[in-house]
């Protein structure tokens, strides 16, 4: 076992250490190459060094450099080192993270990462929390216990009598609510369909004047963080507009939550302390590694009201936070390690200079793209870029080169009827010379297609 996982760090090292310089996408070779994993079953054991060997041989290559300094997609952070290290060490402690009495050294870590986040995003010490795999279960989660309360007021219990026969709810988004949020709304039996649907402003924003009447039952979506253009619905006179309904009001904070660490940002959500439940992914801002979401919810025996079981072969509860009460899951891995682990590397400065230092790379990407002429179609707020290169079509080919290059990553969008190119800047390792060289492919492409 030693001898293999000195191998093996070896070889996540070497991969490591590559990003840099190597493609970000990879080479069509190296996809062409996974045939090769298309083997009948064996009937035979491997040695475990040959399957690590195999996987080094043809999965590597074949990765894409999300990790790495220059990949733009998705608002997907790297890894920072102390929690990939975190990340390593709890899968050798393999701890089914769910009751304190038998895996205590986990729980107490997600306990202290749980105080810490709490302290970091300004809201209630009392709040119940899951530790979960993404922003889709983190929404699920904190929705579920938002279904929980608004039907326990209506006299309904929903997790013993289900939905038939229960009183309706209205469900408000924004025109531009994230698919995490829809989906959650139908996996809990709420309907994407549904929902009542506000109309945004030109940067995505809901428009709290639209919002309406609200009597009964009732769940309003918000949104800090556009995934398009990084901007944050108005959370804070949301709040105050449905107060008096008894609305529950959620925040989908996928990443924009995270501009609450940075104090040159934090103006931009402020209010979201006033709601009742937050979502957001630490694999995001906080570059720990896939996967790892949050939820939060001011109402803690909510949420563990919506998610606890019993079972005669499980132990007893007590007094002490028992982490598998609070998720949808009953096995779960120790995410809580990474996350505490990215959180002590990195300190409060730390932070704040991550999220900032984001920032001021996507000003420094639309800046240099629209000094060459190219239309900048969103107000650059947080890490978030929208860049149109002309027509639909001249667009869509720039991103094609651009991902076939391999020099950096970024994905494509139609946002408010136009065709643009996203660049999110979330790692802790991209730099200015990051910027600079992925811009400089960007107006070449640009200028080959007949751009200005």
């Amino acid at each position: 076992m030693r001898d293999l996982l000195a191998d093996t760090a070896e070889r996540a090292a070497r991969h490591l250490t590559s990003l840099p310089d190597r493609r970000v996408a990879p080479a069509p070779d190296a996809v062409r190459a996974l045939a090769h994993l298309d083997e009948p079953f064996p009937d035979h054991s491997t040695d475990p060094s040959d399957v690590v060997a195999t996987l080094d041989a043809l999965v590597t290559p074949a990765t894409i450099g999300i990790p790495g300094p220059r990949f733009f997609g998705f608002v997907a952070g790297g890894a920072l080192p102390a929690a990939l290290a975190a990340n390593w060490l709890a899968g050798a402690w393999d701890q089914n993270t769910v009751y304190a009495t038998v895996t205590p050294g986990v729980v107490k870590l997600e306990a202290v990462a749980l105080r810490w986040l709490l302290e970091i995003f300004g809201l209630p010490s009392t709040c119940g929390a899951a530790f979960v795999t993404g922003a889709t279960v983190a929404n699920f989660s904190a929705l579920a216990a938002a279904r929980h309360v608004v039907l326990e007021r209506a006299g309904w219990n929903v997790e013993a009598d289900g939905l038939y026969g229960a009183p309706p709810i209205t469900v408000v988004v924004g025109a531009e609510v994230h698919p995490s949020v829809t989906k959650s709304l139908g996996m809990l039996g709420l309907g994407r369909s549904r929902v009542v649907t506000i109309p945004v402003d030109d940067q995505g924003r809901m428009r709290p004047d639209r919002l309406p009447t609200l009597d009964g039952p009732a769940i309003v979506c918000t949104q800090v963080g556009n995934v398009n253009t990084g901007a944050s619905d108005a959370v804070r006179e949301i709040c105050e507009r449905v107060r008096d309904s008894g609305a529950w009001v959620h925040v989908d904070g996928a990443f924009g939550l995270w501009a609450r660490a940075a104090p040159a940002h934090a103006h931009l959500v402020e209010g979201v302390q006033l709601a009742d439940s937050w979502a957001t992914d630490a694999h995001k801002w906080l570059n720990v590694p896939f996967d790892s979401g949050l939820a939060f919810v001011r109402d803690g025996e909510a949420l563990r009201s919506a998610m606890a079981v019993a079972a005669e072969y499980l132990p007893p509860t007590g007094p002490v936070r028992n982490p598998g009460e609070y998720t949808p899951e009953l096995s779960r891995r120790a995410r809580g390690a990474e996350v505490w682990a990215a959180l002590k590397q990195l300190g409060r400065e730390g932070l704040a200079d991550l999220v900032e230092r984001n920032c001021r790379l996507a000003t420094r990407f639309a800046e240099g793209l629209a000094a060459a002429g190219h239309e900048i179609l969103n107000d650059v707020v947080l890490n978030q870029v929208l860049v149109s290169f002309g027509p639909p079509e001249v667009t869509n080919r720039v991103i094609a080169d651009l991902q076939a290059d391999g020099t950096c990553w970024c994905g494509g969008t139609v946002w408010q009827g136009r065709t643009a190119m996203r660049i999110s800047v979330s790692c802790w390792m991209t730099d200015e010379a990051d910027v600079d060289r992925s811009l400089a492919v960007m107006l070449r492409l640009a200028e080959r297609h007949g751009g200005p």
